[in-house]
């Protein structure tokens, strides 16, 4: 396949950035979009052109750090994956494809294609995690029971990889998909109740103070995440934080 390329191409976050286009051809497609975007980089080096920067990691839907804006969505044409199971079968010979960063205040840029998620980091920080102490003669986890609709609901808000494609997606630049899937998590399960209005509270507040909007219910973050994290988990987190406020 030959493709026609447009990149978002930015040499830092005080800079100004801009589109480049990109002429790559010999494309397969069994090729994933980042063996492409490595093949493109291949092509730059050897032109003594800078190469493009973009985050990676596991290359398997794990990670979350391979997020790109593809062609206006996020993760690019197809539906529960992340941009590194895209694969260019999903796009035609000929065909112009426009590659942007995820675009949002609190996820800054810090070169072409790779952006700060840092704040992400920070919420997770303020409470999206168990501090109890069980030394002691305190009882097994795995002793106790728990119903299989909430043991099957806090695994499925647990699927939660960070990615940032619920903000991207988002009109509002809002993280509440993500923040209340990391409250979710917890407030399934018994172990997460003794901290549960700390919790919401503190990563309510986190997430205000990062500079994310607020939700307005279109569900276009459920939509492009890549794991179908349900818009579900935010109506619990706003229960949730109503009752820790009163």
């Amino acid at each position: 396949m030959k493709l026609n390329l447009k990149i978002w191409r930015q040499k830092d976050n005080e800079s100004k950035g801009n589109f480049e286009k990109y002429l790559i051809d010999d494309i397969t497609p069994e090729m994933s979009f980042l063996e492409m975007l490595d093949i493109l980089n291949e092509k730059l080096i050897n032109e003594n052109i800078d190469p493009i920067s973009f985050d990676h990691d596991c290359r398997e839907g794990i990670c979350g750090s391979c997020s790109l804006f593809i062609n206006g969505r996020a993760h690019g044409p197809d539906k529960g994956i992340t941009t590194c199971q895209l694969h260019m079968r999903k796009f035609k010979d000929g065909d112009s494809i426009i590659i942007e960063p995820f675009r949002a205040k609190s996820f800054p840029i810090i070169k072409d294609l790779v952006v700060d998620r840092s704040a992400f980091d920070r919420i997770q920080h303020t409470g999206g995690y168990i501090s109890i102490n069980t030394s002691g003669n305190t009882q097994d986890a795995n002793t106790i029971p728990i119903r299989k609709e909430d043991a099957d609901n806090a695994f499925d808000a647990a699927t939660c990889i960070g990615c940032g494609a619920c903000v991207a997606t988002c009109k509002n630049a809002s993280a509440m998909l993500y923040v209340s899937a990391k409250v979710s998590q917890f407030s399934y399960l018994p172990q997460g109740k003794v901290e549960a209005k700390e919790r919401v509270l503190n990563m309510v507040k986190q997430m205000d103070e990062e500079g994310f909007g607020n939700c307005t219910n279109t569900g276009a973050c459920e939509v492009e995440c890549p794991k179908g994290i349900s818009i579900k988990n935010i109506a619990r987190m706003n229960r949730e934080f109503y009752k820790a406020k009163i």
